[in-house]
């Protein structure tokens, strides 16, 4: 399969990358500076600008589908319009090129605790992340109202609550396993569950290979 990655070079990309790449698929990775990405087989670097839709056509024609782990950057003062601008580039690039299938990888803070509240609404929410989660709920609402990917088929995946490049599970090792959910957090007993980047990155191209989630949200967490 032929898949166009965004955000290759970031936390949840590279782990995308490293999976897609073991399972034999051809990987064309957009980033805004290639030489971060050293070559590899199956991989292709286009340099291109995420904001701009045109340059994302332009690099993700011809692909089977389409992975987005963009993120601004969680230190971007900017973030929550930066996560937007560049995620609506992202969509409609894609739309415009032809290619119909697209994973988006979003946040947590948009699970359902309770009915009608969302984690970023709770008190225990980090302030520190509420600007970028709350342009993420803001998005995964712009698809499932049909404001954005209309003619797409989307798939919107929120990494589990306790996801975190410093979180227990950050770097572990690859078990190949997960757990899915739909619109509430999965648990460990009483806690929040996690997942390490590796095992997210199954769940990830497990949804591009075998579609179960199209136009839909779903969460997954470590089994």
């Amino acid at each position: 399969m032929k898949i166009a990655l965004i955000g290759a070079t970031g936390y949840v990309g590279a782990a995308v990358l490293d999976e897609a790449l073991a399972r034999g698929h051809a990987v064309t990775a957009l980033a805004r500076t290639p030489e971060k990405l050293a070559p590899r087989p199956g991989l292709t670097v286009v340099k291109a600008d995420v904001y701009d839709a045109a340059a994302v056509t332009a690099a993700v024609t011809g692909a089977d589908a389409v992975i987005s782990a963009f993120n601004p950057g969680w230190t971007d003062p900017e973030i929550h319009a930066n996560f937007l601008k560049g995620a609506k580039a992202i969509d409609a690039g894609v739309a415009a090129s032809g290619v119909k299938r697209l994973l988006v990888v979003g946040g947590a803070g948009s699970l359902y605790v309770a009915p009608g509240v969302q984690l970023i609404d709770t008190e225990h929410f980090p302030k520190d992340y509420y600007a970028g989660a709350d342009a993420a709920r803001k998005l995964l609402a712009a698809y499932l109202a049909g404001e954005v990917g209309a003619g797409l088929d989307w798939t919107f995946l929120s990494p589990p609550a306790m996801f975190s490049p410093v979180g227990p599970l950050a770097h572990a090792p690859r078990t190949g396993t997960y757990r899915v959910g739909a619109e509430a957090p999965l648990m460990d007993g009483a806690t929040p569950a996690g997942i390490s980047e590796a095992d997210l990155a199954v769940a990830i191209v497990d949804e591009i290979e075998r579609p179960a989630h199209v136009k839909k949200r779903f969460t997954v967490a470590s089994a």
